[in-house]
């Protein structure tokens, strides 16, 4: 059994961001930290047990970022994973999602992996895109908002959440690729000897710039900050004055 995981380096949730002078992006203010997309160590979580379950299992952990994202594909090593794959972008920018997945299925049709772990969307951009476009550009099953996963033979069973908290139960045949959902498992913390291990081992880095380049089918125009186009009315008088009022108010946009 080989295992893919993808991870995404982001900024902590507090981080204060600051348009670039051009208005086409954002960037994380000066003395900012990172860490691994939540979803994403769910899913590096998912992997690590199942290589507990089955031992012979090899876990790759893949990222795409600039040169700090080395760090979460160690603390994804640190977790269980065994190599890092880094394919390294020269800035923080925008990259469309079609593009991300093209490198990533690029990788994984160089290492014929047995199933595929994506968060189900990145902390940052909430697009959820990635995933579902590697599967299909890989021409493999897919399932996303994956909350529960079972290998059976050549078949993963999964539970799924869906609208309504229900749950779909489907079943795919291997090579698949899964979405996690996050609160799946508890991702466990790094141990001290995986992560000595990871320190030291190399990772094995890819310049974007020397992979194929499918086209951009996304770009990123302008970036600004919401406007307060909301006012606040403030209800006077008696109670059954104000009872009144908002009843008018109800009334006037449809909600009675």
């Amino acid at each position: 059994m080989k295992i893919l995981v993808c991870v995404k380096q982001v900024p902590v949730p507090e981080a204060i961001y600051e348009i670039d002078p051009g208005a086409r992006w954002v960037t994380p203010g000066s003395g900012v930290e990172y860490q691994m997309n939540r979803y994403d160590e769910c899913a590096v979580e998912e992997a690590v047990r199942i290589k507990e379950a089955f031992p012979e299992t090899v876990i790759d952990v893949l990222s795409i970022g600039p040169s700090r994202a080395d760090a979460v594909i160690r603390r994804a090593m640190g977790m269980g994973a065994d190599d890092g794959i880094h394919i390294m972008t020269r800035t923080a920018e925008f990259h469309d999602p079609f593009t991300i997945a093209y490198w990533i299925a690029a990788m994984a049709r160089r290492n014929t992996y047995d199933l595929i772990f994506t968060g189900i969307m990145s902390e940052d951009m909430m697009q959820g895109q990635i995933g579902p476009l590697t599967a299909e550009l890989l021409s493999i099953p897919c399932a996303t908002a994956v909350v529960s996963a079972a290998l059976h033979k050549n078949n993963v069973h999964v539970e799924r959440e869906i609208e309504g908290g229900y749950r779909e139960s489907v079943e795919l045949k291997l090579p698949a690729l899964l979405t996690i959902q996050s609160g799946i498992h508890t991702p466990r913390y790094p141990s001290l000897s995986n992560l000595l291990r990871a320190n030291k081992q190399p990772v094995h880095t890819i310049e974007a710039r020397t992979l194929a380049h499918p086209g951009d089918r996304q770009a990123a125009h302008q970036v600004k900050r919401p406007q307060n186009i909301r006012n606040g009315i403030f209800l006077e008088g008696t109670t059954e004055v104000k009872a009144d009022q908002l009843l008018k108010i109800l009334m006037e946009r449809s909600f009675l």
